[in-house]
């Protein structure tokens, strides 16, 4: 066992050089989806309270498609963004392709479902006695839909990290629209972690690959750490 590992000691110890490269990857990797996830929650929080809030024919059926965009498949999703920011597509115009922008997109219509439907099931679950005796305090609809979220805050805050989980792990589509660049200095241009760890991998380098994906496992560890930390303080409320 010790043969194996001292092979690998020069190598750790030669890496710092590279940090640069490193520090890139996770800056393009943070960058790409905390934008798409917070323009996902702009999108999909007043969504899933109308939805949660209206009765309406065919409710059923939007819930339906809501939960089945959860599930879509990511390099469908790549090739749909891919199509609408080439020379063809409707926006040909705005030479999105293999840029950060086009990733923002491809993981929004990823994360959008998600948070979606997990704050849609949050805000359902709120008891209908706490809307009923806010609209009896004379509160507006606006009144409502704030204590609505407060109630159910644990389980949009789920949603969210639900929404971010899927972005930052996210390899098919942002590999499609953003191509997986690196200038010649290594600086990432459009690569992020995931889309990094698969090529290291591939081309051998197996050190570099084993750090980003500790960087990796370190971002989602702080992630369920901060769930476990709103559940632990949230009191009442939310997905029960």
């Amino acid at each position: 066992m010790i043969l194996e590992i001292v092979p690998l000691t020069p190598s750790l110890l030669e890496f710092p050089f590279e940090w640069h490269y490193v520090r890139s990857i996770i800056y393009v990797s943070l960058y790409v989806s905390l934008i798409a996830v917070a323009l996902s929650t702009l999108f999909s929080l007043p969504v899933a309270m109308l939805v949660g809030f209206s009765e309406f024919r065919g409710k059923q059926l939007v819930t339906a498609v809501i939960n089945t965009g959860m599930g879509l498949p990511s390099v469908v999703v790549g090739l749909a963004v891919l199509f609408t920011v080439s020379n063809q597509g409707p926006l040909g115009s705005f030479d999105l392709v293999f840029t950060t922008e086009a990733m923002i997109m491809s993981q929004f219509v990823l994360a959008a479902p998600v948070i979606t439907g997990v704050s849609l099931a949050a805000v359902s679950s709120v008891e209908g006695g706490v809307r009923d005796a806010a609209y009896a305090m004379g509160g507006t609809r606006l009144d409502v839909a704030l204590v609505t979220i407060k109630e159910a805050r644990y389980g949009i805050a789920t949603a969210v990290l639900a929404g971010f989980g899927r972005a930052i792990s996210e390899v098919g589509s942002v590999l499609i629209v953003g191509g997986n660049i690196a200038g010649p200095d290594g600086t990432s241009k459009t690569r992020t972690l995931t889309t990094a760890i698969q090529l290291e991998a591939r081309q051998g380098r197996f050190e570099t690959a084993m750090i980003l994906g500790a960087v990796l496992l370190a971002l989602v560890l702080l992630v369920n750490g901060i769930l476990v930390r709103l559940g632990s303080g949230s009191g009442t409320g939310g997905v029960r």
